[in-house]
C-alpha cells in the first residue's frame, strides 16, 4: 500500500464489521428470489469467499488461481451492474453515486492489474490485496446500503425487472466467456 494510500486510510477509516452486516441485512430484506439485487448480493458474497480464499492460499500457484477467479467474478460482476444498474441509478436521481460506482469499479480493476505484477507470496502483494479488498468492501457497503435500497423503492416494477434481465444476461454472457 502507497503512502499515500495508508494516510487516506488513516483519516477515512472504513466502516465497521457491524455496519456492514446492517446494510447487508437492510439489502437482504428488500431483495426478491431471482432480482437483480438478490443477485448482486449472491455475487457481492462470492466475491467476499474468493478474497477469503485467495488470503488462504499458500503457494504462489494457488495465489495466481485464485486471483483469476477472483477477476473473474469482479469482472463479470461489475460488467453487469455497469450495463444495467448503474444507468438505472442515473436515471432515478442517482447520478452522482452511479458515476462514482463506475469510477470505484474501474480504479479496483486497474488494481488487480497491477497485483499480477507482484510476487503472489511478497508482502507488497499482501498490501495491495487487502487495499483492494478494502475498497471492494466499502464499495459494497455503499450499494448495499443506501444506492441500491434508493434503485430498489423508486424504481417500478417494470424497470425493475429489466434490470433484473440485463443484469443476468450480462454476468452469464461474461462468466460463459461470450466477452472475455
Amino acid at each position: 500500500m502507497s503512502i499515500l494510500d495508508k494516510a487516506i486510510a488513516a483519516i477515512t477509516p472504513p466502516e465497521s464489521e457491524e455496519d456492514r452486516l446492517a446494510a447487508r441485512a437492510k439489502a437482504e430484506n428488500m431483495a426478491e428470489p431471482g432480482d437483480w439485487l438478490f443477485q448482486i448480493l449472491d455475487h457481492h458474497r462470492e466475491i467476499e469467499a474468493q478474497f477469503a480464499a485467495l488470503k488462504a492460499a499458500t503457494s504462489a500457484d494457488a495465489r495466481r488461481a485464485g486471483q483469476e477467479k477472483l477477476a473473474e467474478l469482479l469482472t463479470a460482476h461489475s460488467i453487469a451492474e455497469e450495463a444495467a444498474v448503474y444507468p438505472a441509478m442515473a436515471a432515478h436521481a442517482q447520478v452522482g453515486h452511479a458515476e462514482l460506482a463506475y469510477q470505484e469499479q474501474s480504479a479496483a480493476k486497474m488494481e488487480l492489474g497491477l497485483l499480477q505484477r507482484l510476487d503472489p507470496m511478497s508482502e507488497d502483494y499482501r498490501d495491495k490485496l487487502e487495499h483492494i479488498e478494502g475498497a471492494v468492501a466499502h464499495h459494497v457497503y455503499s450499494e448495499e446500503g443506501t444506492w441500491f435500497i434508493d434503485l430498489a423503492q423508486s424504481a417500478p416494477d417494470d424497470e425493475q425487472d429489466k434490470i433484473s434481465e440485463q443484469y443476468h444476461q450480462q454476468y452469464d454472457r461474461y462468466m460463459s466467456g461470450a466477452i472475455n
